[in-house]
């Protein structure tokens, strides 16, 4: 039996948040501790808010690595080759540091104080323990003695304050419950009562305000959407949002400059089939794109950080792209994003806000730092909400306001399942076998007529009145949203190219399934139920020159590889379609 030789390389950090262990296990870090003097530079009272999976709790465990004074000694093994090492702050390792994690609170909001008061207890219990040397002697029995996280904290930081030691306090997903309140109606009533007035949760951010005129002297502070903070601003109207500003667009998240240098490492510790250049084509429609602040657009994108480790952990041990290019916990997310958006017939022109994305590729609104809860269905909101959690992203401005996009394939695909499920009204299911058989034989087989006609019957049976008005829009959206749940393809739909108007583009993805066989550009046009069926012949016609066109580009001869072209003229009239063609 050959004995195995462990590899010479760093471990990828996936799904690991401890920036004591990554640094420990030699694991690949993206140094980001540059930011810590701007950090410093900034309000003491820090906001920050990402999308999901980007990264920020290992910000925040780096931050509290470095200003922890029992860190001290620890300095040079954890940050010495790091930038900050190099250029250290005066500030460093002289903080006792809090870390809240509102993620570990259990409840629902109706026994919301009770789950914050368990998270609170045994946290306040641990800092005392942890930190005794540096406070008086009879601290965690005193504390045992308060009743409740408000009570705790306004003993705790007096006490700091009493011995001259100073708190730096950090909140992890201090919105953590917002999702399950936006669901329910119910629960929304009460999250105000929270918010508003006198309100546990605003107790404790209040309280929160009134230990930073004492031993609170910094905090830093993230989550996933402003929601909830507009509601707590005027109980906690010290922090500033940094959120928005170009300084900080960079902090979470890798540039393709850290994505080259981490695919390059790799390239010289494992064995490649693939160049640097030729990974970054693969991953950059998926997991790139993200812009963060207006005046950084046109210069550095954002690639999802969790994604990039995924991807290329599995292609170090396999040689190649991932079978799936999105991992589980990101569907999990959206899963839960997807209940938090559909909220009823409240939500009703919400969906249209998708769908008109889906079918224009953009919408525009005003990006909100903050808004109330109860404000959610204001559309401006609702577009800030779905920019925050990573659904759009900033594309420029139009006519005055912000354009937004989605940001890349992995979104995509999410954006179009959610809206699948808001076309499912009779609360009917598309069949997933049928769908994948007609998928497969589609890719491998080049029957294609099966695969349209399911989704022209889809369309007809689960159109309500109210698509039906929305016409050319709820047709092309819906084809768009079929077609991404094809997973031997990645559906490109461009709106205006120099080839003239093309729909949809069934982009073969050759890197995962390397044999199929068929590539395909979809004409799609409409016409209107009283059109007269010259009407139908005129776009039909018009379907087949710009299709003609759009094969000749450079975009489809480089993608289509081997695989064999098919250009399909489909033509709608009202819900019914009486051309589905080869040319």
């Amino acid at each position: 039996m050959e004995e195995y030789i462990a590899p010479r390389r760093k471990r990828i950090p996936y799904g690991m948040m401890n920036f004591a262990v990554i640094r420990r296990d030699d694991c690949y870090y993206v140094d980001k501790t540059r930011f810590i003097p701007m950090i410093e530079e900034a309000d003491k009272f820090f906001f920050f808010i990402r999308p999901r999976r980007f990264g920020k709790s290992l910000t925040v465990n780096m931050l509290q690595h470095y200003y922890d004074i029992l860190a001290k000694d620890k300095f040079d093994a954890l940050f010495g080759d790091l930038y900050i090492g190099k250029y250290p702050t005066p500030d460093r390792n002289s903080y006792l540091v809090l870390y809240l994690n509102f993620s570990g609170i259990v409840g629902e909001l109706h026994n919301y104080r009770k789950g914050l008061d368990a998270h609170c207890g045994t946290t306040f219990e641990n800092f005392c323990k942890i930190y005794a040397d540096y406070l008086p002697q009879d601290t965690v029995e005193e504390l045992r003695t308060k009743e409740g996280a408000v009570e705790q904290l306004d003993f705790l930081y007096q006490v700091c304050a009493r011995v001259g030691q100073r708190i730096y306090l950090f909140i992890d997903e201090y919105d953590h419950f917002t999702n399950a309140i936006l669901s329910d109606i119910e629960s929304l009533h009460r999250y105000t009562d929270e918010t508003h007035g006198e309100g546990y949760l605003r107790a404790f951010f209040n309280k929160i305000k009134a230990g930073t005129y004492s031993s609170i002297e910094r905090c830093f502070i993230t989550g996933v959407s402003p929601v909830t903070m507009d509601d707590l601003t005027s109980g906690f109207n010290i922090g500033t949002n940094y959120s928005l500003t170009p300084e900080f667009n960079e902090m979470i998240g890798f540039t393709e400059e850290e994505v080259r240098q981490m695919l390059t490492y790799y390239s010289t510790t494992s064995p490649f089939n693939h160049s640097v250049d030729e990974l970054i084509e693969m991953m950059k429609p998926w997991y790139d794109n993200y812009c963060f602040a207006e005046e950084c657009y046109g210069e550095t994108t954002m690639y999802n950080s969790n994604m990039v480790l995924y991807f290329v952990k599995n292609y170090i041990q396999r040689g190649k792209a991932p079978r799936d290019m999105v991992e589980d916990n990101i569907r999990i997310d959206y899963e839960k994003l997807r209940m938090l958006i559909r909220k009823d017939k409240e939500f009703a022109h919400d969906a249209s806000i998708i769908q008109t994305l889906v079918s224009e590729g953009y919408v525009t609104g005003e990006l909100k730092k903050g808004f109330p809860a109860v404000n959610i269905t204001n559309p401006d909101n609702f577009v800030s909400l779905l920019y925050y959690f990573g659904m759009l992203t900033i594309s420029g401005m139009y006519k005055g306001k912000t354009k937004l996009t989605i940001p890349n394939q992995v979104v995509r695909e999410q954006i179009y399942t959610y809206l699948l499920s808001t076309y499912d009204e009779a609360d009917l299911s598309f069949s997933s076998y049928e769908k994948n058989e007609l998928a497969s034989a589609l890719a491998y087989d080049g029957s294609w007529k099966a695969y349209f006609g399911y989704i022209a019957d889809c369309l007809k049976r689960y159109t309500s009145q109210r698509d039906k008005q929305k016409g050319e829009f709820f047709v092309h959206g819906f084809t768009l949203a079929m077609t991404a749940q094809n997973r031997f393809y990645r559906p490109i739909s461009e709106q205006d190219t120099q080839a003239g108007y093309v729909d949809i583009f069934l982009c073969p993805l050759l890197d995962i399934y390397s044999d199929m066989k068929h590539s395909y550009i979809v004409e799609l046009k409409y016409a209107k139920y009283k059109d007269p069926e010259s009407r139908v012949e005129e776009l039909r016609l018009e379907g087949i020159a710009q299709a003609n066109r759009y094969a000749e580009t450079e975009t489809v001869k480089n993608a289509v590889g081997a695989t064999q072209l098919h250009k399909i003229v489909v033509v709608y009239k009202g819900m019914d379609m009486p051309v589905c063609e080869e040319i």
